[in-house]
């Protein structure tokens, strides 16, 4: 993928509804989808297309364990990181230039 369709993919799924919300859960580390589910209080289905779409970019792993009953687990990458670090920067740049207006 090129790399300005790869930056406006990214920009756009954590934009999606829930998106930013998710990506910052799952930075708290391994979680399950039950977890996020009731910490985002997002749908089932919102939640697990955001899981799918962050799991295909590359900014969470999902982790399924071969037990009954199955256990899947999602974490933050390391470019996850990188993403959650220059996103909450410019939250901070916006939120202190929002307190000028």
């Amino acid at each position: 993928m090129r790399r300005d369709a790869t930056f406006r993919s990214v920009l756009k799924a954590v934009s999606r509804e829930a998106g930013w919300e998710i990506l910052r859960a799952v930075a708290e580390g391994p979680t399950r989808f039950t977890h996020l589910e009731r910490s985002t209080r997002v749908s089932p289905r919102t939640l697990s297309e955001r899981l799918k779409e962050l799991t295909e970019l590359g900014l969470i792993e999902r982790v399924a364990y071969p037990e009954v009953p199955p256990r899947v687990e999602y974490t933050l990458t390391e470019t996850g990181r990188v993403v959650i670090e220059v996103l909450g920067e410019l939250e901070r740049i916006l939120g202190a230039f929002e307190e000028r207006l």
